[in-house]
């Protein structure tokens, strides 16, 4: 065979195949180009899911009668500064593929009018074939209707989904670049039924929690905490779900690069090792992050579809997104989502006293006000100088509670029942909390906290405690020895089937020191012989914690149970395990009489 050029139809269907993907595609590249023209309000109307018709109107600043066939010709754009520079792009789009890709593989109509222009000028392209422009009636602004998408490559039509999931795709594109605009007004239309309905807020960054809300969700605006950093020249804002505030897959994370929606391993992965500690397997945080730097300092040129982009200096980026979640959740303290308490309630059916799955559900909360610092310091310890009035035998109830204690976020202890949930009184409600989950949380924030000024207390054991074991988990055992003495746990071989536990972290008190050792034993196996043990340091301190902390089953006085209390008002992220579960529900009083009817 020998060498020619492609037709250009071809070449354009081969543009298109890169360029738009579905209708989600079309719609995506159409709404950046009336962003770019500073639209201040962007109308998507649908039929068929997109086959049928996209048509995306705006009030942006419109085209002339001579820049409609550059419009629709290859790699002409209005996007690039004058020299060209591809490395300076501060704009959503600047291929100039879009608009030929989809004349190319559909029926295609733009109707545009600049300000002060007599009239609009509108231009058709079918299948690649382009018309004459001629003369339309039009306010400022451009309306690109496309028809019949890929009736000139049928082939692709046999790809897409059905309409529901088409329309779904064309529903998130627009709705992501509404998060990033929410100064802009976006409707998104099927036929005559409204999807997306987001008014224009007055400013950009004023509004965007409201916008959030209004496309994720009302209660990710009472359960987000607000991002701000800046670090050579990257900005980072946003507001990120707490932990306890989460979902089963990773399709609520929105990622934005100078207004940009991306989907990026990168920061994808900043995320998750920012919530590391907090979020157990299998779950995955609810945010929305945006990040500005100079266009010079990125490269938007890296996908077709201009989803992926590439930093300059990566290890900033992903050091900013990183060191800001873990603060600003830090300084959120014990706060837990308010769709636990809000699931807790929804369980309950009024009326026959049985119990049904609980579901997430909208509720509002307000952060709590900090109690007073304890230093870290044991459950007994803390006790010893809290006053309050000794329990009964089996410590279950409290008669009396300290004065000012329900003044506390968390209340005053009043009971526990099961022996592992304690009861709390609040001024306005009850509080309900596992104590294994909260001390658990409590410990392993001490241990990281004691790691970070210099290393683990340890504690003498009177009688070592002997721990039988296969040769093969003592022999992984004693080969990190040394690094495991730095965590508080000295231990050595005793034997070719046992090692011999002489000194443990003193914050576990007197913990399963046996069951932590083979769990440790089974762990070190999974990491492998080359990774050090800091670099699964919070997988070790998190063993550390659960064997170390107050169990289920354990009766707890009555000045334990408000040591308890005290100790995660004061600490970060006490409101959930190192699992990621809740460590307590807070059920309102009121909550709780229009549960019985009372209201």
């Amino acid at each position: 065979m020998t060498i020619r050029l492609l037709p250009d139809g071809v070449i354009n269907r081969i543009a298109a195949g890169e360029v738009v993907e579905r209708p989600a595609s079309v719609v995506k590249e159409l709404v950046e180009n009336a962003i770019d023209a500073v639209a201040g309000h962007i109308e998507v109307r649908v039929a068929e899911g997109g086959r049928a018709l996209i048509q995306v109107s705006d009030d942006g600043r419109g085209m002339s009668e001579a820049e409609l066939p550059l419009a629709i010709a290859r790699h002409a754009t209005s996007k690039l500064p004058s020299d060209d520079d591809l490395s300076n792009i501060a704009t959503l789009g600047f291929r100039g593929e879009a608009l030929p890709s989809i004349g190319a593989v559909s029926r295609l109509e733009i109707t545009s009018r600049q300000a002060g222009a007599e009239n609009g000028w509108s231009l058709s392209v079918e299948g690649g074939a382009l018309g004459t422009p001629g003369p339309a009636a039009r306010i400022t602004g451009t309306t690109v209707s496309v028809r019949d998408l890929f009736y000139a490559t049928p082939a692709r039509l046999k790809f897409l989904k059905t309409e529901r999931t088409e329309l779904g795709h064309i529903n998130d594109i627009l709705s992501r670049l509404a998060m990033a605009r929410p100064d802009i007004a976006f409707t998104l239309m099927d036929g005559s039924r409204d999807v997306l309905r987001a008014p224009a807020g007055a400013d950009l960054l004023d509004n965007r929690l409201a916008r959030l809300a209004l496309i994720i969700g009302r209660d990710f605006a009472d359960n987000a905490v607000e991002v701000e950093a800046e670090r050579e020249g990257v900005k980072l804002t946003g507001y990120a779900g707490l932990p306890t505030y989460n979902r089963a897959t990773a399709r609520a994370q929105y990622l934005f690069v100078n207004g940009r929606p991306v989907r990026d391993r990168l920061l994808a992965g900043a995320v998750r090792g920012a919530y590391h500690d907090f979020i157990g397997g299998g779950r995955h945080p609810v945010l929305a992050l945006f990040i500005e730097l100079p266009p010079d300092a990125l490269d938007v040129n890296v996908h077709p579809a201009k989803t992926e982009v590439r930093f300059r200096d990566a290890g900033v980026v992903r050091g900013l997104i990183v060191g800001s979640l873990k603060r600003a959740l830090a300084e959120a303290g014990h706060r837990a989502a308010t769709t636990v308490s809000h699931a807790a309630l929804g369980a309950v059916r009024p009326g026959d006293g049985s119990f049904q799955p609980a579901l997430p559900a909208h509720g509002g909360n307000t952060p709590y006000p900090r109690a007073p610092a304890p230093a870290m310091r044991g459950l007994s310890d803390v006790a010893a100088g809290y006053q309050a009035p000794l329990a009964g035998p089996t410590g279950e109830i409290v008669e009396d509670a300290p004065d000012g204690a329900e003044d506390f976020p968390l209340g005053a202890a009043r009971g526990q029942v099961h022996g592992t949930y304690i009861v709390s009184q609040t001024g306005d409600g009850i509080v309900i909390v596992d104590q294994h989950a909260a001390h658990e949380r409590l410990v392993y924030e001490q241990m990281k906290a004691a790691l970070d000024s210099g290393g683990v207390t340890r504690q003498m054991l009177l009688l070592p405690e002997v721990v039988e074991l296969e040769e093969s988990a003592v022999a992984r055992l004693s080969a990190r020895q040394q690094e495991l003495a730095d965590l508080g746990l000295v231990l050595e071989g005793f034997g070719p089937g046992a090692v011999i536990i002489r000194e443990t972290p003193a914050l576990l008190g007197e913990g399963d020191v046996k069951g932590l050792v083979r769990d440790l034993a089974e762990e070190l196996a999974e990491f492998g012989d080359s990774v050090a043990l800091k670099e699964k340091l919070s997988e070790v301190c998190s063993s550390m914690a659960c064997h170390g902390s107050v169990r289920a089953g354990r009766r707890l006085k009555a000045e334990e149970m408000n040591a308890l209390l005290r100790q995660m008002e004061a600490t970060p992220h006490s409101g959930q395990c190192n699992h990621g579960r809740p460590t307590y529900v807070e059920l309102k009083l009121a909550d709780i009489e229009r549960l019985f009817g009372r209201r």
